[in-house]
């Protein structure tokens, strides 16, 4: 009964009673007529910054002679970033691309974080997500999913999976199919997906909940062996694996998710006119291709669904913080 509540009250709770009250003090007429700011919380190569140069460089196709440049301000799990856009002027010339760390977890997480990911900022569109693979190191006995939930609950029995650190979407991907499973598996945290992956192939950790393309080769080659993905329908990219949900987990999704911000102020005409444009800006086969290649899926929603969905995933994720306990120590 515990994971049917948990996964439901995802797509039925509400954070806010709606969307922010924008004032209409600034038009959108000529907009943007100097470069946009587009924020990033975390380091240059990460997938949030491979998300927002993608939509930069897009953007700058759609909207012709503007420029949007990104600007990385790394740390506290992309808390500084967002921090700094939501209160920054609402002027249309400074956004953030936030992830479900910024906007799910970071705050419910990290002491003193200095913004609210509802209340706090005008939700202009969902870029893309990026579902995780279920993988393990080809010695444990592992093959399936629910041959893992066996292993996990068995006593004795002591399972380490990595992820990058607290609150990344691999740790709350555990975390989540640990609480909805009744599992009991021990996660090692590191200072980044690289690490990770590198003492999984080395039989140190048993499993990771891994980026598709970080992983996939090594799936490819026989160093690792892949299990199901974490989204709620199969990739295509790895079309052979089914997902958690499929493989006797109903419900189970966690995949991380990339969107565009601006301050909650924001004009609704320049929000409006921001998210048309990314929408034009990523809705063409070709681009929704390219990012299949970087192992994301484009979404491009209207900005009322972008506002709800981020509602959603902050109740589901301040559930699972809740009822799991996780703390940073």
């Amino acid at each position: 009964m515990q994971s049917k509540s948990l996964l439901s009250i995802a797509v039925t709770a509400c954070v806010v009673a709606g969307p922010p009250v924008l004032t209409t003090s600034a038009r959108a007429a000529g907009y943007p007529e100097r470069p946009v700011r587009l924020i990033v919380g975390f380091a240059p190569g990460g997938g949030t910054d491979v998300a927002a140069r993608f939509l930069a460089q897009r953007l700058m196709e759609v909207f012709k002679d503007s420029n949007f440049l990104v600007e990385n301000r790394a740390g506290a799990s992309g808390a500084i970033g967002a921090a700094a856009v939501a209160k920054a002027a609402p002027d249309g010339y400074t956004l953030s691309v936030g992830t479900s760390t910024t906007h799910s977890v970071a705050p419910q997480l990290l002491p003193n974080v200095q913004y609210h990911p509802v209340q706090d900022f005008a939700h202009v569109t969902q870029i893309a997500t990026s579902p995780m693979f279920l993988v393990v190191h080809p010695s444990t006995p592992i093959r399936s999913v629910k041959d893992l939930i066996t292993l996990a609950k068995a006593p004795g029995n002591d399972i380490n999976y990595g992820s990058g650190g607290i609150g990344t979407t691999p740790h709350m991907a555990g975390e989540l199919f640990k609480l909805v499973t009744g599992s009991r598996m021990t996660m090692i945290a590191y200072k980044g997906e690289a690490p990770a992956i590198t003492d999984l192939m080395g039989g140190q950790i048993s499993l990771i909940f891994g980026n598709i393309p970080a992983v996939l080769p090594h799936v490819r080659s026989g160093k690792l062996r892949g299990i199901a993905v974490t989204s709620a329908t199969r990739v295509a990219t790895v079309g052979e694996f089914p997902t958690i949900a499929e493989a006797g987990v109903p419900g189970y999704e966690a995949s991380t998710w990339f969107g565009l911000f601006a301050p909650a102020a924001t004009p609704r005409d320049i929000v409006a006119r921001l998210n048309s444009g990314s929408r034009e800006a990523l809705n063409p086969p070709a681009v929704r291709d390219k990012l299949l290649t970087l192992g994301m899926f484009a979404v491009a929603s209207p900005a009322a669904a972008f506002h709800k969905f981020v509602e959603a995933e902050y109740v589901k994720w301040g559930k699972v913080i809740k009822d799991t306990g996780i703390k940073v120590k």
